[in-house]
């Protein structure tokens, strides 16, 4: 299956995505607005037979690292709406078809206060009821809204799906295999920083045009199958794996799970039980003590990726979200 933007009106890129609204059922509204004086675009999604007068439980949806809000999130966002909610999914700062230059730049503190944005902005949605408002993050937008949360306790909900700690695969390399490199890749991202500075070439990592036969000897289902999404089958021109090499001073520094015991309100975490991910999700699940209210929901056969558009794997994510906030929001 492949998916093309150009034949979409939103340039969305799922399989049963909106392609016009159409009154008494789910719509989407393209929205901006102003997130420390950068321009924010984010998909706005409301459920059938919405009306502004009414009061709707609301769930903010954080995109994945290189994602854009036509990706997944989307996906993920319009069902949420096809159950009641209104949703609210952005491209994060720098990123996407948001504001801010340099391109890429990919920092922890942004992405969380994307989702801090995120949750002021829809607050003030006609239709939105502060009082249940949840969180859903998916990849490294998972692991950024475990940030959040810490803090945020307008979010009275969390759930991740294929949860990603950015700031842990930087620093350690995937699956931990980089271990014996950090000095080295921290030096080569503080020369990146001094070059940026100084007016040189901004530096990128992650900007690898690999070809399928290089893909296909990559050692994680995660890359290999993260190739094939991003590039091939749900592809988007605003989507890209690079990130701004000075970028990583703060993310090898950073970890989703650092004062997680912040978190006390209900958490749900969802991953594929063949996700070479998953350890990730168990980590910050074991760490997540401060709540009373958690659960780990193994989608099981999945791999990460296939949560983002398997259907059979994706309708379980959804059951399990619409029971959880249908119990906690």
């Amino acid at each position: 299956m492949t998916t093309d933007y150009k034949q979409n009106p939103f340039t969305l890129v799922y399989d049963g995505a909106i392609t016009e609204n159409v009154k008494g059922k789910v719509n989407i509204h393209p929205v901006q607005y102003q997130l420390e004086g950068l321009d924010i675009a984010a998909n706005v999604y409301t459920p059938a037979d919405y009306a502004s007068s009414k009061q709707y439980p609301t769930i903010v949806v954080a995109h994945p690292n290189g994602g854009v809000k036509e990706q997944v999130a989307g996906l993920y966002a319009q069902h949420l709406a096809e159950q009641g909610y209104i949703t609210i999914t952005a491209d994060a700062a720098y990123q996407g078809g948001s504001g801010g230059m340099p391109r890429s730049v990919d920092k922890p503190s942004h992405r969380i206060e994307d989702i801090h944005g995120m949750a002021d902005f829809i607050s003030q949605y006609d239709g939105v009821d502060i009082a249940r408002l949840g969180l859903l993050g998916i990849c490294g937008g998972g692991g950024y809204s475990l940030a959040a949360a810490q803090t945020d306790k307008r979010f009275k909900s969390i759930a991740t799906v294929s949860m990603f700690n950015s700031g842990r695969v930087r620093r350690n390399g995937y699956g931990d295999s980089q271990l014996d490199t950090i000095q080295q890749r921290l030096q080569q991202a503080s020369l990146a920083r001094a070059q940026e500075v100084a007016g040189g070439e901004i530096l990128y990592s992650g900007d690898a045009n690999l070809s399928d036969e290089q893909i296909a000897k990559l050692p994680f289902d995660l890359y290999r199958q993260g190739y094939e999404y991003y590039w091939k089958t749900h592809a988007h021109p605003n989507s890209t794996f690079k990130y701004t090499s000075s970028s990583l001073l703060d993310l090898m520094r950073f970890d989703v799970t650092n004062q997680i015991e912040l978190i006390q309100q209900p958490l749900l975490m969802i991953a594929g039980s063949r996700a070479d991910s998953l350890y990730m999700t168990e980590d910050a699940f074991a760490k997540a003590t401060g709540t009373k209210n958690k659960e780990l929901f193994k989608i099981e056969g999945a791999t990460h990726i296939e949560t983002y558009w398997v259907p059979e794997y994706v309708n379980q994510a959804v059951q399990k979200l619409t029971q959880f906030y249908g119990n906690t929001l």
